[in-house]
């Protein structure tokens, strides 16, 4: 991922959590965290549970994150304090020990319950370098990927729909993303988009790249329902689990035969090297330590060439598709 790659997920988290931008350059966005977003990146997890357990109002953090830091430093560099006794921009002198308006202490719960508030320094923001790699992106894509794995959008009527005060009843369809990983000393993966309508039973495949066109909202819309449902959610599962699985059974598995192959070679020349060894011990305590290398050896040719398909759901969603539009495009 390029920076500007890195700044478009970054900000999608960040209006997902519905997070405050203060402040936004192509080099960094300067953001107050939401409550939710605050919980998932600051580690914060026994200021958090004093605030359940008080009822305070919560204070959330707000953070820089860095998406080019040459540009970025460029930019602090530009925005540094002028010299002492020079000019400030504004045409005030900056002297030594000058001192800024005092401002009125803020409520706070010191306030409140000691009646004593120590004058509280300059805000600190903090800042993260948020590049390809970096341990705060990661973060940001653990986050999202565990509270993304499962979710109920529903699509946005059309406008014209809208306006017509007309009652839409949607199309509910479950939405499963598979991962097929194909594994031998080489290895190739395939996402396979199955989605099955839990009303008539409908099965459709390729089904996510057509909800990229579509609107899509966590809340339920005026003047819509959602229709009965005849298929419970684990058998319309188990129906698309077996449905990809006949499909990869069609496949050419020459791959597999071939890796087999490979699998057999290793393991002969792993053998007579290690029956070289034992018969040129002489001891049986350095038989037993040979004998043992060889088990551990074959055991890592066994997992690195054993071919075999792995499948796993790595997403799934409901979603209440408006069935004017034709599922999947």
């Amino acid at each position: 991922m390029n920076p500007k790659q890195v700044q478009k997920y970054v900000m999608r988290y960040l209006d997902t959590t519905e997070c405050q931008v203060l402040e936004k350059h192509p080099a960094y966005v300067t953001a107050k965290l939401s409550p939710d977003a605050d919980r998932d990146l600051t580690g914060r997890s026994y200021y958090w549970s004093f605030v359940e357990r008080t009822g305070a109002p919560p204070q959330t953090m707000t953070y820089t994150f860095v998406f080019d830091p040459e540009k970025h430093e460029e930019l602090k560099a530009a925005k540094a304090v002028p010299p002492q006794g020079q000019p400030a921009p504004g045409g005030a002198q900056v002297s030594p020990g000058a001192a800024g308006p005092q401002q009125p202490a803020s409520d706070s719960i010191l306030g409140r319950y000691f009646g004593f508030v120590p004058t509280a320094p300059v805000a600190r923001v903090p800042q993260d370098h948020v590049t390809f790699g970096s341990k705060r992106l990661q973060q940001i894509f653990n986050v999202a990927r565990a509270k993304g794995r499962c979710v109920c959008l529903f699509e946005e009527p059309a406008r014209e729909q809208s306006r017509a005060g007309s009652s839409m009843q949607y199309s509910t369809w479950l939405c499963v993303n598979f991962k097929a990983q194909f594994i031998c000393d080489m290895k190739r993966d395939e996402l396979h988009s199955l989605a099955m309508n839990l009303s008539t039973g409908e099965i459709v495949e390729n089904f996510y790249p057509g909800l990229l066109e579509r609107k899509l909202t966590p809340k339920l819309p005026a003047q819509a329902h959602t229709p009965k449902r005849t298929v419970t959610l684990a058998k319309a599962v188990t129906q698309l689990e077996q449905l990809l699985e006949r499909k990869i059974k069609r496949y050419d598995h020459a791959w597999a035969n071939e890796a087999q192959e490979r699998l057999q070679e290793e393991l002969a020349r792993i053998q007579a090297y290690y029956e070289d060894l034992l018969k040129a011990a002489e001891e049986e305590e350095k038989k037993a330590e040979i004998q043992t290398q060889f088990d551990n050896r074959a055991k890592e040719i066994r997992w690195q060439y054993k071919p075999r398909v792995e499948i796993n759901a790595v997403s799934s969603g409901i979603f209440h598709l408006d069935p004017m539009n034709a599922a999947g495009n």
